[in-house]
């Protein structure tokens, strides 16, 4: 595993390379999955690379799409696995602001039943049409100019 060496202040690297133990639940070449040490309820798990990638932006399409095709099929297996599980939540904080406590790029799978008060407290907004658009034609500009150039958003 020296490819995946990452950092080595990294605790989820530190998993990755066997230095820290963890309850792997799925691992190939470039994915691994384990439960999570504190978790929202049994069966919470999470989905990381296996190369150190600190956020969305430090991996590229090809790992991305492998990383949620993981998660989909651990999604399945979570609901079959006879845990308490009735749904499941897919999460993703990609960044200090959007509460990443741990920035080793990580997915949570929480499974969820009618009553288990997991909650996300938000406050919903209403906006105006022409403030939807605006906002829209800012992220479709620079998804254009992403795609045309192949470069980092």
């Amino acid at each position: 595993m020296e490819l995946f060496a990452g950092d080595p202040a990294c605790v989820f690297c530190g998993i990755v390379s066997g230095r820290v133990p963890a309850s792997r639940v799925y691992e190939d070449e470039l994915v691994l999955s384990f439960m999570d040490i504190h978790p929202a309820a049994p069966g919470d798990l999470l989905v990381i690379p296996k190369k150190h990638a600190a956020g969305l932006e430090d991996i590229d399409e090809a790992l991305m799409a492998h990383l949620f095709r993981v998660v989909h099929l651990l999604a399945r297996a979570l609901r079959r696995s006879g845990l308490p599980c009735e749904g499941v939540n897919v999460f993703l904080a990609d960044g200090e602001a959007a509460d990443q406590t741990v920035f080793h790029l990580h997915v949570h799978l929480f499974p969820r039943t009618a009553d288990d008060r997991f909650r996300l407290e938000v406050r919903w907004q209403e906006r105006s049409r022409a403030a939807l658009d605006h906002d829209a034609a800012l992220i479709r500009t620079r998804l254009n100019r992403s795609k045309d150039r192949r470069e980092t958003p």
